[in-house]
């Protein structure tokens, strides 16, 4: 899961998937990044966290880091928030296998309509909840296809 700073958006898709992971008793590995390293090794942005939390699936543990290169042999599925964080992640791209697993997230839950999640760091607390449900809604999806 990937955003701009790893501290809002992509955490919450971290923990959400995460936490369905377990609870469908998957064998999946989850994690989360920033395509830009200003918050690294900071937890998520507390309005995330509040929000996190009152939906029952805390993120408070989770530390920013910034998406690398080797990310793309870690990792089957890279899910990126927005098209700009796509354009970045698409950059470091060495090849076409890379470049292959490059989604965006939204795209799970609403098709080739490359759907962006917007960013709420500069809105209110609304902003953060509607982040919530479109991530809960395609993580849904995401789940069924890894059950599958």
């Amino acid at each position: 899961m990937v955003c701009l700073g790893n501290i809002c958006r992509s955490p919450m898709a971290d923990g959400l998937l995460r936490k369905k992971v377990v609870s469908e008793g998957l064998d999946v590995e989850v994690d989360s990044a920033g395509t830009a390293a200003y918050h690294v090794g900071n937890p998520p942005d507390k309005r995330m966290q509040a929000t996190a939390k009152s939906m029952g699936c805390p993120i408070d543990m989770l530390r920013a880091r910034q998406f690398v290169v080797s990310d793309f042999d870690r990792f089957d599925r890279i899910f990126v928030m927005d098209e700009s964080n796509r354009t970045n992640v698409l950059s470091l791209a060495r090849d076409e296998k890379d470049e292959s697993k490059v989604e965006m997230l939204l795209n799970l839950s609403h098709p080739n309509q490359d759907l962006e999640v917007p960013d709420p760091y500069y809105g209110g607390d609304q902003g953060f909840i509607d982040v919530y449900n479109m991530i809960d809604e395609a993580t849904d999806v995401l789940i069924d296809q890894l059950k599958k």
